[in-house]
Parts: C-alpha cells; structure tokens; sequence
C-alpha cells in the first residue's frame, strides 16, 4: 500500500475500536491493519491518544454525516425509518458506540460519547415531536429506543446472540411510537 492518510488511520483505529475496544486502538496493530510501518504513523500523530482523538473525531463526523443526509427527507416517519435501517445495518456503528460508551471512564472518550449520542437522542427526539409526540414522551421513547440499540451490539459482542433480529428496525420503530405505512 502507498502513503495513508490521517484519515485512513482513524478510519482503521475506528474498525479496531470496534473489534477490539479502546485498548485495541494501538499503533502497530492499525499499522498492520493498514500494511503499512507504525514509523507512517509519525507522519500523522505525534502519540497514541492523538489517534484516538482522530478516531473518535471521525466517529462524530460520520453521525454528522448521517444526520445532514436524514434532514434531507421531508417525511419524519420516512426519516426515521431510513434512521432505523442505517443504524442496526452498521454493525461497526453500534460496536463503537457500545464500547465508547463503557469506556467512558477516558474523560476524552466520555466527552465525546457524551456530544455523539447526545446529538442522536435530540435529532431522534425531534423527529417523534414533529410527528406528535410531547417532548417528555419523545425523549424518553429515544433513551429506550437507543438503549435497545446499544443492548444489540452488547449481546453482539458476548456473542449472546449472533446477529441483530430480522424484524428488529420494525421492532424500534414501534417501540418509539412510530406507525409504520409499510
């Protein structure tokens, strides 16, 4: 492989957060991941909590990402479904959020998991209040909806269970009082 970018090594210590948890975000196994010496990461990163700084960076990035795409659909039931499919279809998503999450002990980890799911609670939040539902309900619909969320990737990792249940974008739409035109 040629020169990796800044980019592409927080994209691999993202996959390796994923898999692996924050101890997994280590130079020579990224290094490896990305066939690449650990001496290109110098090019980059002056230390290891610079790269997990990028990781998570670019794990903020990609909700933003997602969000920007979700405000472009006009209907919020459509919205949140399309919400739904991204979320329990990106099995590294919800492997990362799960073990930033219990790795919150990192104030910088804590505070970025703090800002990421914040940011999906409110953006949740405020597509069930457009489609009726009061503040208070809306808000504690999300938290359980999200805590599902996290629930999944956390049997996923045990291996509790194997994958995610066929129905369960259905389940989570009905869950946050969402009816389903489909």
């Amino acid at each position: 492989m040629g020169k990796v970018s800044a980019d592409e090594w927080a994209e691999a210590a993202l996959a390796a957060l994923a898999e692996g948890g924050l101890a997994a975000v280590a130079v020579e196994p990224v290094a490896a991941r990305l066939g690449v010496s650990k001496g290109s990461f110098y090019w980059h990163f002056g230390n290891r909590q610079d790269l997990v700084a990028a990781a998570l960076a670019r794990w903020e990035k990609n909700t933003d990402a997602v969000i920007a795409s979700l405000a472009r659909i006009a209907d919020p039931e459509e919205r949140m479904r399309q919400l739904m499919e991204l979320a329990f279809g990106d099995g590294q998503d919800a492997a990362v959020s799960f073990r930033l999450i219990s790795a919150a002990d990192d104030p910088v980890v804590a505070e970025a998991a703090r800002r990421v799911t914040s940011k999906r609670l409110d953006v949740m939040q405020a597509m069930l209040e457009e489609l009726g539902q009061p503040a208070e309900e809306a808000r504690t619909r999300v938290v359980a909806g999200y805590s599902s969320y996290l629930g999944i990737a956390a049997l996923l990792r045990i291996g509790v269970i194997d994958a995610a249940p066929e129905d369960i974008v259905t389940q989570a739409l009905a869950e946050l009082g969402v009816t389903s035109s489909r």
